[in-house]
Formats: structure tokens, sequence, C-alpha cells
């Protein structure tokens, strides 16, 4: 089953590639999409289609900042009927936990984790493709961004941004947006805020107005069928690199209790230990590509206590070494 986004996912694309001077049309038709496709937001299309789009787009354009330039001047309001929602809530906790649980209405791809560290918290976000997309990732980075300046006013700025991806040469963009220190080649994707900035009151928020609008909600039809084998393998991309991706913590921040995942993994033909083994999997390979990343790095983000014990699992999954798979595909510095 593909995993599915809104058509507003691309919202300002056709914009920024038109100020880029790009062609978007034959973009387009290489991702297999097409602009009457793209006209009504409601629209759901696949979500590897839509990272495709951006990655063409900005090699096309010779624009690494392709994403964020989208995100820059997104709104509230690009959330459709989930907007009304999001800003009724009390405060911007109360508003990403409700993204986090509406997320299979707006962006199947996106997993968002909450994590407070004593007066700072965490906004962790990782995109559950196929292929890696920095495009894609920098735009969902961009768009909770300004969803938090949405709420807590234009004077807001974040303790940091950080991105697993390398920096691109110039970071003006960036810069100019985030208007904080910036983290390349991190442990993570997302955005580092004080503690104390998700408890702070929305001045827009309305309980009544949050009720009627969770009401609306709660009739739209999902974007894909439940999936329970979708929901764990994005909780995992999130949590392994945690170190906390035991099956407990899984179902706990799912909202389960574990025997039920268990049941539900189980009727649906799953094993927690297969996806985990799945998830594993991918991101060594998407770790190992990094030369920004020391295999002692990749073996703690992947959950082992040394580089000799992740070696051989590496060995045994893909039949040669990770340093000498690194310098048959990895990327180029």
């Amino acid at each position: 089953m593909k995993t599915l986004v809104r058509a507003a996912a691309l919202t300002n694309f056709f914009d920024v590639a038109r100020d880029l001077g790009i062609n978007p049309l034959p973009l387009l038709r290489g991702a297999g999409l097409t602009q009457a496709l793209l006209a009504d937001p409601e629209q759901r299309i696949p979500a590897e289609a839509c990272a495709a789009l951006l990655e063409s787009a900005a090699r096309a354009a010779g624009c690494p900042t392709l994403g964020l330039r989208m995100a820059e001047s997104r709104q509230l309001s690009d959330f459709g009927v989930m907007s009304l929602l999001i800003s009724q809530q009390a405060t911007l906790r109360d508003a990403l936990e409700t993204i986090i649980r509406y997320r299979h209405l707006v962006n199947e791809s996106v997993a968002i984790l909450l994590e407070t560290t004593g007066r700072a918290a965490v906004i962790r976000q990782e995109l559950v493709l196929d292929t890696p997309s920095r495009q894609a990732t920098e735009l969902a980075i961009g768009v909770v961004f300004r969803l938090c300046r949405a709420l807590l006013g234009p004077q807001w700025h974040p303790v940091g941004v950080h991105f697993t991806h390398p920096a691109p040469p110039n970071t003006q963009v960036h810069r100019r947006l985030f208007g904080c220190p910036l983290a390349f080649g991190s442990e993570f994707n997302g955005i580092v805020c004080a503690a104390e900035d998700l408890s702070a009151p929305n001045p827009t928020g309305n309980p009544a107005m949050a009720r009627h609008a969770q009401r609306v909600v709660e009739t739209l039809p999902r974007i894909n069928d439940a999936s329970i084998g979708r929901e764990v393998r994005n909780a995992v991309c999130l949590m392994l690199p945690m170190g906390r991706a035991t099956a407990e913590a899984v179902a706990q921040g799912l909202g389960l209790s574990l025997r039920t995942m268990q049941r539900q993994l189980d009727a649906s033909g799953e094993s927690f230990t297969d996806i985990v083994n799945t998830v594993r999997r991918d991101l060594a390979l998407r770790y190992v590509a990094n030369p920004d990343y020391s295999l002692l790095r990749v073996s703690g983000l992947l959950g082992y206590g040394s580089a000799a014990s992740f070696s051989r699992w590496f060995s045994a999954q893909f039949g040669e070494a990770p340093i000498t798979w690194r310098r048959r595909h990895g990327r180029a510095p």
C-alpha cells in the first residue's frame, strides 16, 4: 500500500519553481503527477512521488534549498480543515499532539515525537520514505517551524534546528527562515526549543471551538486504510536512534497496550521484530553511506554497543563489511 499525502504538501511549488527559472511541468510528468492533480489540495498523492518531484526540481534549478523556500510562506490554513482544530488548541504541545494524532489525515510519511529533557524540548521529525529526501525533510521541518511561529508569535525563535544531512554550500535561506543556530550531520532531524515553549498559552485557543473542530475532523475519511505496520514502522524510525525502540515503548507511543499492538500486528501478518530489523537495515544503509558518520557513531545509533558487533550484523545482512560497502556506495562528503 502506497503512503499518501495531501496535494497541499506541494503548496508554493509552482511559485518557487518559476522564481528559480525552471519549467515544472516536465518534472511533474517525470514524477507521475499532473498540474490538474495538484489543483485540489485535498487530493491524495503518493509521498514517494512528492519527494521525487522536489529532488528533481532542486537538481534542475541547482538549488539545494528548494524545499525550504517552499516552507517560507506556509500558513496554518494550508492544513485544510485540520487548521481550525490546530489553531484552537490551548498550547503548542496540544497543537503538535493534535497533528501526531491526526497525521493520517495530512501526511502519512511524517513521524513526529516530542521529547522534553530538563529545560529543553525536542520536536523530532522523520520522513519514512523508501528513498531519503533532503528537500522533503527540510520542507517538513520548515512547515512545523512555521506552525510554531504562528501559535507563539513572530518574535519566537527555536534554540536550534537539526538535520541529519550535510550542510549546503550556502545556509543563507536556513538562517533567514529559522534565525537560530543550525546543526547539520546531526543524529536527528527536528527543532530544539525551550521546554516552556510547549506549554505557552495560545492566545487564539478556544476550547469550545476546538471541541467543535474535533467533531468535524473525526468525520473525515482517512487518507488510507489504517495500517498498524506503517504506524509501528514510523515510530521505530524515530525511536531506534534514541535507543528506545522497544515493543513496550513503541506501543505506549502509539497509545496502545503491548498486547493490543502485538495482536494487531499478528492480524496483519507482521511482527515487531521484523519491522525493527527492516528499519535497522534501511537506516544502516543511510548512515553508512554518509561519510560524516563514523562507524562507531553508526553502531550507537542502531543500538549496538561496539563497532565490531555492528560490523558482524551488517556483514550478515549485506554480505560485506560496512567499510567495504561505504567505499563502493558511499556518497562524497
